[in-house]
Parts: structure tokens; sequence; C-alpha cells
């Protein structure tokens, strides 16, 4: 028996028209919210396909309804379909209303791939066409970086030797084989961190463990500035944390998701879209450091050693 709700929808669904038009013959309401959640011309304008987006949007209340502060138009291009997008404009959507701290979906489109898919007197400021700018020339850089099972720390604003300072940490002599630290986990193992000078500050790493993203690393490093720590979990995925001068401003955070909160900052929604699945590069832009290459990540300037401590403490008192 066909489902009278959109329950059991999956990824693919919101593409299928005819699976759509099912839910929708039993009795599926096109303006009820999917598992209590998001409407379904959000989810097919984000997910879905544009004959599915043109059949929901000619029965809903409102095409330009709002959903966690954005519209079923904003959530298409932020996905990069502009399919969708021309669909939902056919459909009557206002391409240049405001929302996501000023960017509508207009504005929002400059900044992707597809920067002529709106008829539109929208601009972006100086600072943030640098920002697009940045954020193509770093992801071609680290385009090769498999950064799977890998920590690191991004860190504005001072360089290596200053870095090393704040960690009390020594500077090691002897070269690191990194192929064979993967796997360990003694103290020394983890607290065995790469130090690299980058432009705009510097690069803390660690390839084969989560040593770099301890909370204390980063807090230590922030003083006065602002550090991104992550590492690649393998297995439940990128774990993120912002520090701001010695504070965790973001705990258990998911760089490169793509997502930022309903009443985030206009600076924080551009990186959120231009770093979508690209969770190192979002970390560097995060702390405004700009490496050329992969380098810092895989083959560091100097190896360090941090002392003992405790290095979970999310205090630097």
């Amino acid at each position: 028996m066909t489902d009278v709700d959109w329950s059991r929808m999956g990824y693919r669904s919101w593409s299928d028209l005819a699976v759509v038009r099912a839910r929708l013959a039993a009795g599926a309401d096109p303006n009820a919210l999917v598992r209590g959640r998001g409407r379904p011309l959000h989810y097919a304008a984000r997910e879905g396909s544009a004959e599915v987006v043109t059949e929901l949007a000619r029965l809903v209340d409102d095409v330009d309804a709002v959903d966690d502060g954005r519209t079923a138009l904003w959530l298409a291009v932020h996905a990069g379909k502009p399919g969708n997008a021309r669909a939902l404009v056919a459909a009557g959507a206002d391409p240049e209303r405001p929302m996501m701290a000023g960017w509508s979906p207009a504005r929002l489109s400059l900044a992707g791939t597809t920067p002529d898919l709106f008829d539109t007197s929208a601009t972006l400021t100086e600072a943030e066409e640098a920002a697009v700018a940045e954020a193509r020339r770093l992801i071609d850089a680290l385009a090769e970086l498999d950064g799977d099972g890998m920590s690191l720390c991004c860190v504005g604003g001072i360089d290596a030797a200053e870095a090393v300072r704040r960690l009390d940490a020594t500077v090691l002599e002897d070269e690191i084989d990194v192929e064979d630290m993967w796997d360990a986990t003694d103290d020394h193992s983890i607290g065995t961190l790469g130090v690299t000078d980058v432009p705009g500050g510097c690069v803390v790493s660690q390839p084969w463990a989560y040593g770099a993203s301890m909370p204390l690393v980063a807090l230590l490093l922030s003083a006065g500035t602002i550090c991104y720590g992550m590492y690649a979990n393998p297995k439940s995925g990128n774990q993120g944390e912002s520090v701001h001068d010695g504070v965790i401003t973001g705990w258990d955070l998911h760089p490169g998701g793509g997502w930022s909160a309903a009443d985030a900052p206009a600076a924080e929604v551009l990186r959120a879209f231009l770093y979508q699945h690209r969770a190192i590069e979002y970390c560097c832009a995060y702390a405004g450091v700009r490496p050329a290459d992969a380098r810092p990540f895989t083959e560091p300037d100097r190896w360090i050693r941090l002392p003992a401590r405790d290095w979970w403490a999310v205090s630097a008192q």
C-alpha cells in the first residue's frame, strides 16, 4: 500500500516523479513537514530533480515558505542544483529575497559555479570576492590530499616558532617516518606533531592520529588569535573545534558539512557554502591560513614533541 505521508522517502526518492506523484495521489500533504522537520519542496530542491520540484511547487501554498531560515530556492542554489532553481523561479520563487544574514538566493549564486543563474543586480563585496577566489585556489591546492585519520590545528597570526614556544614543545632532530607511525598509540607517538609556517599563520598536523586536535593544543595556540582543530576520525567522520583567544567556541563540529545555523554571521554562511565536502580547506579558511599545497599536512617543516601534560583539558588555566 502506498504511504499517505512523506515517511520513508529516501534520498533518491526526491528525484523520482512517479514515487512523489503516488504519495500525492494517496493523500500526502505537499505542505506537511517530513518526519517533523523540513518541507517536501525543500527536500526536493536540495536533493531531487527539477521535475519533482515543478510538481510540488505548483501544489504548495507558498513556494517561498521559509524553513530553518531558508527558502527552497536558497537550498537549490546552495546544493548546486541550477535546474531546480530555474524550476522554482518559473513557479514564482523570489531570488532576491534576503535571508541567511543577507544572502539571498541570487547573491549566493554569485559565489557559486553558476554566477549567471539569475538576472540580478546583486553583487559581492570585495572581501567576499576575495574569499571566493581563495576558496577556489585552496581547494585546487589540496585537491589530492587524503586526510582520513589525520588531525590538524590551523592557527592564524603566529608562526611555527611561536607555536613551539606556546606548546612548550621540543623540536626533534631526527626525521619521522610517517608510515611507521600508523597505528601507534603510545604517548610519544600521540605527542609527536608537525609544525609548518604558511601564509597567514601556521599549521600543526599529525598524519596518523588525533594528537593535533587535542583541546589544550588549540587552547594554548589561540592566545590573541583564532584556531580551528579537527580530527578526521575514520570511524565517525570529521570532528572539529573552534577556539578563540583561549576559549572553545565550538565543539564536535562538522567542518565541510555545508550547513550553518540560521543565525550564523554572513562570513560563516559563505564559508560553509564554499567549502562543502572540503573539511581541511574549511579549517584553513576559518583560521585564515593559506597553504600553497598539501605539504604542511603530510611533510611538515619540523617535528616537535609535546611535554607530559593533560592535553585533553578544556581550559588553558
